[in-house]
């Protein structure tokens, strides 16, 4: 292959399984050209320049989920993004989907220009975009089992990680308790008192950062320990003893490995690392979408190793008076992480490599 485009924009949660495949292939096709689709809202701006990739912008298509105004000017903005598409994916031997909003216009582009799709869908429900371009092509891969709908036949893949959360559990392995001190120690925390791990996804959540700034003084004064990510574009509350605030978490795998219990939505990302690392997790899913992070999470909930509590139910008082028997559970539950998508990257990539050879 001499050149690939991968489409996956907007949040981490689209970006990060795109960056897990892009290294494979990067590793199995040195020579090709990688490049990303994004739009300058998104913080593909950021992550994959970092990782080492090429970005092409397209301008954004946002499709309101009810009536609005700019239904009115979707038909011109798609027209628009659709034609960057186009230029992008010039003498491309691949489009690579993982869903969002730059997805939707490169799948008819890929469709207009005759070059071979793969689609990957991380999500428990799939989304938009990606239930679009699945009537585009045949080849498709998915995290969770599709019980229904066009991407009921998807290869289940599993969801690509990243690569310090696959270097984690690799090196957790033989010892999954020892991880644990190892991680709270380095750090900066206390091995002897609990940890909890709080952060609303790559933008962060204002919603839950006011709970735990309510909470905070209550669950230091019961010697919990706190690592909060408040998100990049939320205000960073001042650290003290046993509480460190952050905008943006950029070790996550050894946050995760400390990590008495995880607090945060349930974004298919999370729901993936939460797993292979061996945590416990209590999901707040995010209150808005088609509920698909409700159902991400709902695997984890049946193995025992997460809860999961409604945005309108999480107050302070309930964190205060649940996290004990939350705190209870973590300490039952094994400390043992999963190999199950320790492979996903692989499988996409050979998918991709499927894709190619057998045209669209």
């Amino acid at each position: 292959m001499k050149k690939i485009v991968l489409a996956g924009g907007g949040t981490a949660g689209h970006i990060e399984p795109a960056l897990a495949v892009a290294r494979e292939l990067r590793s199995r096709y040195p020579q090709s050209l990688i490049t990303f689709l994004g739009t300058k809202s998104g913080l593909e701006t950021r992550l994959v320049p970092d990782a080492g990739f090429q970005l092409s912008l397209i301008s954004k298509v946002k499709v309101a989920r009810s009536f609005s105004p700019t239904l009115a000017f979707i038909p011109f903005s798609l027209i628009r993004s659709i034609a960057q598409s186009i230029q992008v994916l010039r003498g491309a031997d691949v489009l690579v989907g993982f869903g969002g909003y730059v997805s939707g216009p490169a799948y008819i582009a890929a469709a207009l220009t005759r070059t071979p799709i793969v689609i990957h869908e991380a999500n428990a429900r799939p989304g938009i975009a990606n239930r679009m371009g699945a009537h585009l092509t045949r080849y498709t891969a998915v995290s969770h089992f599709a019980h229904e709908g066009v991407l009921s036949k998807a290869l289940i893949s599993g969801l690509p990680l990243r690569e310090d959360v696959v270097s984690a559990f690799r090196a957790a392995s033989a010892d999954w308790k020892s991880a644990r001190l190892d991680a709270k120690r380095s750090l900066g925390f206390s091995d002897s008192k609990p940890l909890i791990f709080i952060f609303g996804g790559s933008q962060g959540s204002s919603a839950i950062n006011a709970v735990i700034t309510s909470a905070q003084s209550e669950l230091q004064k019961a010697g919990i320990q706190i690592l909060h990510g408040v998100g990049a574009a939320n205000p960073l509350p001042d650290s003290t003893d046993g509480y460190r605030a952050q905008n943006y978490i950029t070790d996550m795998a050894t946050a995760y490995l400390a990590a008495d219990i995880v607090i945060s939505r349930s974004g298919a990302v999370t729901c993936a690392e939460v797993n292979t690392l061996g945590r416990f997790a209590l999901f707040i899913p995010l209150p808005i979408g088609n509920g698909e992070q409700e159902l991400n999470g709902q695997e984890l909930v049946t193995q025992g190793r997460a809860e999961i509590v409604q945005q309108k139910n999480f107050t302070s008082q309930w964190l205060v008076q649940n996290l004990p028997q939350l705190l209870a559970k973590s300490a039952a539950t094994p400390l043992q992480g999963s190999s199950a998508d320790m492979e996903a990257a692989s499988k996409i990539a050979s998918l991709i490599e499927h894709a190619v050879k057998g045209g669209k």
